[in-house]
């Protein structure tokens, strides 16, 4: 079931209202979906962000295999995480650390890159299933705290979502093996989200380097491609549903593969 969200109220106010409410569901922004149980964060997505999957097998914690057998036998019982453990390809140690750090990154991306659009839908359960609720307001906290770290370094956010460019002159000589890593992958193509992805590392690691790289001179935004007319009938669209989700990433791997 579908039910508009309120029009009025921004992200962090329908969330501190949802979570009082001790609301079940999904909230979709126009850059993530916040899953919510009994008034707590279940899991958060963003295309701004690596998704859990990405981060454990491009990081070798669980072969991509072991990955896509847990989605396949417990995606529809919403107990992927849960059979990641009980079939002992991660601890739940393991597991907790990781997921708890795709869900910060995710808020952090879905609420920096906020729009109007706000829709919730009461009932919505991730296909993850339960690993650790965060209260709402821990969320929030630690996405405030990520700004202003990230506007500290370099104040111009645009480094978090555009394709990248180095600047004339840019190499690693010099700089800490991470950072030289993180430049060595900007391509004109990539963004951060893309970055991190391929390098197995959170999203918010790879935001700190890339902004110590623009306030280093070394990149940039790449500028915007010429303005293409939309189809007839195309409107803003919110980011995918959760199943459109699922279904783009099953084509990805089965692309890779």
């Amino acid at each position: 079931m579908t039910t508009a969200a309120p029009t009025d109220g921004t992200a962090p106010e329908l969330l501190g209202t949802l979570a009082a409410d001790h609301a079940t569901g999904a909230l979709s922004t126009e850059s993530g979906i916040f899953y919510l149980s009994a008034g707590r964060v279940l899991h958060v997505e963003s295309p701004y962000s690596p998704d859990l999957g990405d981060l454990l097998t491009r990081s070798g914690a669980v072969a991509p295999s072991g990955w896509w057998e847990a989605v396949e036998r417990a995606g529809a019982r919403h107990r992927v995480g849960r059979h990641l453990v009980d079939s002992g390809r991660l601890t739940a140690g393991a597991l907790e650390l990781c997921h708890l750090g795709a869900l910060f990154d995710a808020a952090y991306c879905a609420l920096a890159h906020d729009g109007a659009t706000l829709r919730f839908r009461p009932g919505a359960v991730h296909w993850l299933g339960a690993v650790r609720p965060v209260p709402v307001a821990a969320v929030l906290r630690e996405s405030w705290r990520r700004r202003d770290l990230l506007h500290r370094i370099w104040p111009d956010p645009a480094v978090d979502t555009a394709p990248l460019v180095r600047l004339p002159g840019a190499g690693p000589a010099g700089l800490p093996p991470r950072r030289g890593r993180t430049l060595a992958l900007v391509d004109g193509v990539r963004t951060a989200a893309q970055i991190a992805s391929a390098l197995g590392h959170r999203t918010f690691h790879t935001l700190v380097e890339l902004r110590r790289l623009a306030a280093d001179g070394l990149v940039t935004p790449a500028p915007p491609p010429p303005a293409v007319s939309a189809p007839v009938g195309a409107g803003g669209a919110a980011w995918d549903e959760p199943d459109t989700a699922l279904l783009r990433r099953l084509l990805d791997a089965l692309e890779a593969l």
